[in-house]
């Protein structure tokens, strides 16, 4: 998760990159070599996220909204995650700024806006993917059952609940940052008024936004699996491979920041003892680590919705009418009539379009 203040772990603090802070109990050590590849490696990797994100998932809200006459709880939870990474990835352009000139220059309301809404952006897209991962799990393990609850109602609730928890878990990144003057330079920080703060923000990053996602996934795509195993389907082959795709791309993209937010957090308790060396080590980690995982929400819309035929149909066809004079090759569409020549054929053809569409 982001970075989101100056003395704790969950906070964007820019400063952290180029100067010493208050919570160092030992000599400075000097950084300005850090704080110049920051200033360089940020902004040029932050508008690059931002440009592919905003085209992929604006893509796929789009398509979305195109065809929402169509529309079922897979595309409900689409769209939101498309939504939720279009607000990640619209607060970009404002940390690209702030680290290039190493100053806040946007105001104290935008300071706490635009901490709040990267946070909301961050947890509304992981809790989406939760979403989705129970909703395939309830399709295939509990078909029955979980069909009658399909409905556009429960998907507008489900959004409706989603957005409000994510709320209410960024509610601090909109409370405590703040913009501070240190020496003159307007800095945007998280200032929390108690450490009881500074553990909820290391709680929410590690345990709301990877461990509790990471181990839904992995228990219920490990369940999945088998079924799709045993199934005649055509598709399986692909959905097994975009299986282990959602978990190891959550997996590669997120767990190293965390890492390497986990040993900040235990140095700025005291608990680990490192070197001006390893900490130089620990900045850069983290300014490369960060970075890594904001692509995440670039790749989601290939991961969830341009790997299905039918959507990259879509999404060529509105591609025809925005740029004239470019042809696309339609991909052919496996969900024809042929997956639905027996009951067994059936079942497997609605277990795998809950995956690709």
């Amino acid at each position: 998760m982001p970075d989101y203040g100056a003395n704790t772990n969950n906070t964007t603090d820019y400063s952290s990159y180029y100067d010493w802070t208050e919570t160092d109990s030992y000599a400075p050590c000097n950084y300005e070599n850090l704080g110049d590849f920051g200033k360089v490696f940020l902004p040029t990797l932050y508008s690059l996220v931002f440009i592919l994100g905003f085209i992929g998932n604006g893509l796929v809200v789009c398509v979305l909204v195109k065809h929402r006459n169509q529309t079922n709880l897979t595309d409900i939870c689409l769209f939101n995650l498309a939504l939720s990474d279009l607000l990640f990835v619209l607060t970009l352009p404002f940390y690209s700024h702030y680290s290039a000139l190493s100053k806040w220059t946007f105001g104290d309301f935008m300071c706490s806006f635009i901490s709040g809404s990267h946070s909301t952006g961050f947890f509304s897209s992981i809790f989406f993917m939760v979403v989705m991962t129970l909703d395939r799990y309830g399709v295939i393990m509990h078909a029955r059952t979980v069909a009658q609850y399909r409905t556009l109602k429960t998907g507008i609730a489900l959004t409706m609940f989603v957005w409000l928890l994510s709320l209410s878990v960024s509610l601090p990144a909109f409370i405590f940052t703040k913009v501070t003057n240190e020496s003159g330079v307007l800095r945007c920080e998280y200032l929390p008024e108690n450490d009881a703060w500074v553990f909820y923000n290391f709680f929410a990053t590690n345990i709301l936004g990877l461990v509790i996602p990471l181990l839904v996934m992995v228990v219920c795509y490990s369940r999945i699996i088998p079924i799709l195993v045993n199934m005649r389907s055509a598709k399986k082959h692909r959905v097994v491979k975009l299986i282990i795709s959602i978990v190891a791309a959550f997996f590669l993209f997120w767990v190293p920041y965390n890492i390497c937010l986990f040993f900040r957090f235990l140095k700025s308790e005291g608990l680990l003892s490192i070197s001006c060396k390893q900490e130089a080590h620990l900045r850069l980690s983290l300014t490369v680590t960060e970075t890594f995982a904001y692509t995440h929400c670039c790749l989601n819309p290939i991961i969830y919705a341009f790997v299905g035929q039918k959507f990259m149909n879509r999404a060529l066809q509105l591609l025809k009418k925005w740029v004239p004079g470019i042809h696309f090759t339609s991909t052919k569409d496996l969900s024809d009539s042929s997956f639905r020549r027996s009951s067994v054929m059936s079942r497997s053809s609605e277990v795998t379009s809950a995956f690709i569409k």
